[in-house]
């Protein structure tokens, strides 16, 4: 059975550059082994450039150089795997505790050759990551109140929260006061990212850890 597969948009080479290889040879792996392996639904090939691979590259711009970044329940390796092709001078841990996951992950790092990415199988509290990473990002994982305890304790104080949303983030962030009073999270606002270029740009919860 043939899948089809998404066109490349146009806005790919703007968000990869030089990286636009190995975007394209992660996207075709995930497009053809995707669903067997359990990591993306029936439908998502013909639309996996767009609601994807180019939905989490598109905000790597705002990872700092040199940062190390924590991707929480990274699964197919959306948005960490991602970043991580677009942004080669900044390092990633992949933080999964599915183990079929984890093999996914693994076997993309090497056959990719991304140097920057280690993969932690782990669930994220076990992780040993705490006040480590500059940056953690997550992607429909839970609901913001519920995602705040996960993420907040891997960042080291003045660091930052990255967290892909839908349109319901203002909500999400009004149910969460609580929990960002009590993991010390302030600022938290909404972003979106790609306007210029994206059909549907990207939304993020942004927010900074004391």
């Amino acid at each position: 059975m043939t899948v089809e597969v998404e066109r490349e948009p146009a806005a790919a080479t703007l968000i990869f550059g030089q990286h636009i290889e190995k975007a394209r040879e992660f996207t075709a792996n995930l497009a053809a082994h995707g669903e067997e392996r359990g990591l993306i639904g029936p439908l998502e090939p013909p639309r996996i450039w767009s609601r994807h691979i180019l939905n989490c590259g598109v905000f790597a711009g705002m990872l700092p150089p040199g940062a190390l970044v924590g991707d929480v329940g990274s699964g197919a390796g959306l948005p960490g795997l991602v970043l991580a092709i677009a942004r080669p001078d900044t390092r990633f841990v992949l933080i999964e505790p599915m183990e079929r996951r984890t093999d996914w992950l693994t076997e993309q790092v090497v056959h990719l050759g991304l140097e920057n990415v280690t993969v932690c199988r782990s669930r994220v509290q076990d992780a040993p990551y705490i006040e480590a990473c500059d940056v953690v990002t997550a992607r429909a994982v839970s609901a913001l109140k519920t995602l705040i305890p996960m993420t907040a304790p891997l960042v080291r104080p003045g660091g930052q929260l990255l967290l892909m949303k839908g349109i319901n983030a203002e909500r999400e962030i009004e149910e969460a006061r609580k929990q960002l009073r009590t993991h010390n999270v302030r600022d938290a606002v909404v972003i979106l990212s790609g306007e210029q270029i994206l059909e549907e740009p990207t939304r993020l919860v942004q927010a900074t850890v004391d």
